[in-house]
């Protein structure tokens, strides 16, 4: 048996300026997003299973969507119109590690789009077993009067209305055995000022994440979340100014990378690896450390 490889050097600090708008296309980021894992090692962890993720045309949904599709899962997943070329890369990479993949082009914040994801899903893969709810925005306002009531307002029906709306289109669909994994963020757990709305729906979507938990636990339906620190997506630069110096005051002095924070993912969709674990937030700080 070969030894475990050391990691592979990844972008650190200073980033050039980033020329992408929000929602943010990974496509067009220099340097782009390694999602690829070419260290990873599959093992048939989810072979024969079916996954919606929302938000996995880019960043950490296109990494999840990857590994997902390695471990022998069927993938389908959400994006919007304006990232089409991104999902088309995404199903590309499903398709080439030989799994069923679904492109749903769909808004989470639209009244009809939940449920339409969820049957698109489960038409195209012929069910439903894991579901990823990772689709978010952002928009940092570091002066309170600059956040509106409107950006409040869009800010919660993407992040946590959305989370809430697609999780109850997808439960009769999940059968016992069946898990969810929410996309949190450090901000939820400790703050952040320019970040008011952003932060308090993460912090909404780990609260969300424990309640459900205990409310599908007889139905033998895990939910778990993932609350990264500082990763190098599309999501941040797209919406920030200055963008030299992100992630620099982690750990390990830069912003994780997509590829280091989707092996939670599969292990928590996995029954082989977290059968006993529902209901938890993990952070993944490149580096960092947190009380509790």
């Amino acid at each position: 048996m070969s030894p475990d490889p050391s990691p592979r050097e990844q972008p650190e600090p200073p980033f050039p300026q980033q020329d992408i708008q929000p929602p943010g296309i990974e496509a067009r980021m220099d340097p782009r997003p390694n999602f690829q894992a070419p260290a990873y090692e599959p093992s048939g962890k989810l072979e024969g299973r079916r996954a919606l993720i929302t938000g996995g045309d880019s960043g950490i949904g296109r990494a999840v969507a990857n590994l997902y599709a390695r471990e022998g899962a069927d993938v389908a997943f959400t994006h919007l119109d304006v990232e089409r070329a991104d999902a088309d890369r995404t199903l590309a990479v499903i398709e080439d590690a030989g799994s069923q993949a679904v492109a749903i082009e769909a808004d989470v914040t639209e009244d009809e789009a939940p449920e339409r994801i969820v049957e698109e899903t489960v038409r195209g893969l012929g069910g439903l077993d894991l579901l990823v709810n990772n689709a978010s925005v952002q928009d940092h306002k570091m002066n309170l009067d600059e956040l509106t009531f409107e950006a409040w307002k869009r800010t919660f029906d993407a992040n946590i209305h959305g989370y809430f709306r697609v999780t109850k289109a997808a439960l009769d669909h999940l059968e016992p055995g069946s898990a969810i994994v929410n996309t949190g963020s450090i901000v939820g757990l400790e703050g952040s000022p320019g970040l008011l709305d952003y932060a308090s729906t993460k912090g909404a979507i780990h609260a969300f994440t424990k309640s459900l938990a205990q409310n599908l636990v007889e139905d033998g339906i895990r939910v778990n979340c993932v609350a990264p620190g500082p990763v190098w997506t599309p999501l941040n630069p797209a919406e920030r100014d200055e963008i030299e110096n992100f992630g620099s005051g982690t750990g390990l002095g830069r912003p994780a990378e997509p590829e280091e924070v989707a092996p939670a993912y599969v292990f928590l969709a996995s029954n082989a690896d977290s059968s006993a674990i529902t209901g938890e937030v993990v952070t993944i700080l490149a580096g960092g450390t947190r009380a509790g």
